[in-house]
C-alpha cells in the first residue's frame, strides 16, 4: 500500500509540474480565464454560451484576453480600440482564417470566405469586381431588389393585418436577390428547389456554429449531414453553371456565373489562375452563407424594434411620405434624402447586431498588439458585438436610440465605431449589398405598412438566439395596411 501510496503522489506531483510548466510556456500570451488542465477555460461556459459572456470576459480581463480551449489559444479582441487596431493597423498579419481538418474537407480551400492566400486573393477581387458590375448593370441588382421588395409586400399583405411571422417570407426574398445576383433570375417565393436550398443553407450555417471549438456545442456533430447540405448547395450551382455554359454565346455577361465564366476562358493559359468552376460553385455557396442569413436577421430584428417603438416606426413613415411619397418607388439614393430613416437603420444593426462576433482570423506571422506578442498561427476572434456597445463610444449603448447617428440638427452621422461588417481587409464583401437589400425591403414595408404586436401582446422577446448569427426568438406581428396603400 506505501508503495501504491508513493507512486500516486509522484504522479499527481509530475501532472502539477506539467501543468504548471504549461502555465509558464503561455505566459507571453494575454490573460484570461484560469484554465485547467485538459479542458483549458471551457469550465467558463459551461459548454454554453449566450450574447453577454463574451462582453462579460472583457470587463474582467480586459480588452485583450486568452481563451484556452484544452492546449487552443483564441485571443480575443473586445472594445472599439482594441478592434481596430488589430484588423486595420494589422489587416496584412490577419488576413488568413483558421484551417481545420474538418474544414479542408468541407472547402477544400476554394471559393472566398475560409479560403487563404492567392486563391482568397484572386477570387476576392473577381467577386467585388464583379458585384460593382452588376449593380451598375442594364438591369441593376437594386432594381430587382426593389422587384423582390414589391413580392414581399404583396406577401405581407394576404395576411390582411393578422397575426404573421415574417421569418419565411423574409428569408426567401433575401435568398431570392443572391439568386438573381448569381444566377441572373429569381424563383417564385413558393418555389420547392428555393425552399430546399435555403434549408440545406439553414443547417450549413448551424452545423459551422456547431463545429467552431470556442462556441462548442458537442462534438463530432452531424458530419454527414453537413457535408450532404453544403454538396447540395454545390450541386444546386453546378446545375446553374452548366445552363449557363449552354447559353454561353446568346447574351453579354448578365450574372456572376456569366463573368465568371468568361474569366475562365480569359484566364485559361495562365498557370497562376485559380478560376475553375469548382471555386465558382463555392463563390456562389460563400455568397448564399454570408449574403442570406445575416440580412434576414437585420431585417426581423428590424421589424421586431418598429413593432416594439411605434413612435419610432411613425416617424420614420412620416419622413419617407413628405421626402417620397407614396407614389415613386424607393431607389438606395434616397438614403442621403432620409436622415432619421438612415440613421434609424443603422441603430438597429448596432443594437441588434446579426452575428454573434466577427468571424475569426489567424495570424500570418509574429506581431505585437497591446504590449503582448501573439506567435504565428495563433486564431484571433474580433468581438463585433463589443464594440457596438462600447460604453466609451456610445452615449447609451444599451437603449435603443436612433440619435447615436444624429447631429444636433438632425443630420445623419458616420460613425467609425459602427463595424457590424468588419474591417481590414477581411471586411465583408457583400457590405454594400446587404445595405440596398435592408434599405429598400425596409422602407418599402414600411410605405405599405404599419406594423403593430398582435392583440393581447405587450412586448416582444428582445434576447438573442445564439448561432452563426444572433437571431430574435420566433415572433407574430401584425402587417396592418396603410390607408394610402
Amino acid at each position: 500500500m506505501e508503495v501504491w501510496a508513493v507512486l500516486i503522489a509522484l504522479l499527481v506531483a509530475l501532472l502539477i509540474l506539467h501543468y504548471l510548466k504549461q502555465l509558464w510556456s503561455r505566459r507571453h500570451y494575454p490573460p484570461g480565464p484560469l484554465q485547467l488542465p485538459l479542458i483549458g477555460a471551457i469550465w467558463r461556459f459551461g459548454f454554453k454560451i449566450d450574447e453577454n459572456t463574451l462582453i462579460q470576459l472583457g470587463k474582467q480581463h480586459g480588452n485583450i484576453y486568452t481563451i484556452w480551449l484544452g492546449h487552443l489559444p483564441i485571443v480575443v479582441l473586445s472594445g472599439f480600440q482594441a478592434v481596430k487596431e488589430a484588423l486595420i493597423d494589422h489587416s496584412e498579419e490577419l488576413d488568413e482564417r483558421p484551417e481545420t481538418p474538418l474544414l479542408r474537407t468541407l472547402i477544400k480551400g476554394k471559393g472566398i470566405g475560409l479560403s487563404n492566400g492567392h486563391t482568397w486573393r484572386q477570387q476576392r477581387r473577381f467577386v467585388v469586381v464583379t458585384l460593382r458590375k452588376l449593380w451598375r448593370g442594364k438591369k441593376g441588382m437594386e432594381q430587382q431588389v426593389a422587384e423582390e421588395a414589391h413580392q414581399l409586400v404583396e406577401v405581407f399583405a394576404r395576411s390582411k393585418g393578422q397575426p404573421l411571422d415574417p421569418s419565411m417570407p423574409i428569408a426567401t426574398s433575401v435568398s431570392n436577390v443572391i439568386c438573381a445576383v448569381a444566377f441572373g433570375h429569381q424563383f417564385a417565393l413558393e418555389d420547392e428547389r428555393l425552399q430546399k436550398l435555403r434549408e440545406a443553407i439553414d443547417f450549413s450555417l448551424q452545423f459551422l456554429y456547431e463545429m467552431l471549438p470556442w462556441l462548442m456545442k458537442h462534438l463530432p456533430g452531424p458530419h454527414k449531414k453537413a457535408f450532404s447540405c453544403v454538396e447540395m448547395v454545390r450541386s444546386f450551382a453546378k446545375e446553374e453553371i452548366k445552363k449557363h455554359k449552354e447559353n454561353q454565346s446568346v447574351h453579354e455577361p448578365q450574372d456572376l456565373i456569366d463573368f465568371y465564366l468568361l474569366q475562365m476562358e480569359k484566364s485559361r493559359n495562365d498557370p497562376e489562375s485559380t478560376y475553375d468552376e469548382e471555386n465558382l460553385a463555392q463563390c456562389i455557396f460563400d455568397l448564399f452563407v454570408g449574403g442570406s442569413d445575416t440580412t434576414r436577421s437585420s431585417l426581423q430584428w428590424a421589424l421586431l424594434l418598429l413593432a416594439s417603438h411605434p413612435d419610432i416606426q411613425d416617424k420614420m413613415h412620416k419622413e419617407i411620405e413628405d421626402v417620397i411619397g407614396s407614389a415613386h418607388s424607393i431607389c438606395y439614393q434616397d438614403k442621403k434624402k432620409l436622415p432619421y430613416t438612415n440613421a434609424v437603420i443603422h441603430e438597429m444593426q448596432r443594437f441588434k447586431f446579426a452575428t454573434f462576433l466577427g468571424f475569426p482570423r489567424q495570424c500570418t506571422k509574429d506581431f505585437k498588439l497591446r504590449g503582448f506578442l501573439i506567435p504565428k498561427g495563433t486564431i484571433i476572434v474580433p468581438d463585433l458585438r463589443s464594440v457596438l456597445l462600447d460604453p466609451t463610444q456610445w452615449e447609451t449603448p444599451a437603449e435603443f436610440n436612433p440619435n447615436h447617428f444624429l447631429d444636433k440638427d438632425g443630420q445623419f452621422v458616420n460613425r467609425e465605431e459602427y463595424l457590424p461588417f468588419g474591417a481590414g481587409s477581411r471586411i465583408c464583401l457583400g457590405m454594400q449589398m446587404a445595405k440596398i437589400e435592408i434599405f429598400i425591403f425596409l422602407t418599402s414595408l414600411l410605405r405599405a405598412f404599419s406594423f403593430q404586436l398582435p392583440e393581447g401582446v405587450k412586448e416582444l422577446n428582445q434576447e438573442a438566439i445564439i448561432g452563426t448569427t444572433a437571431h430574435p426568438h420566433p415572433y407574430k406581428l401584425c402587417a396592418v395596411p396603410r390607408c394610402n396603400t
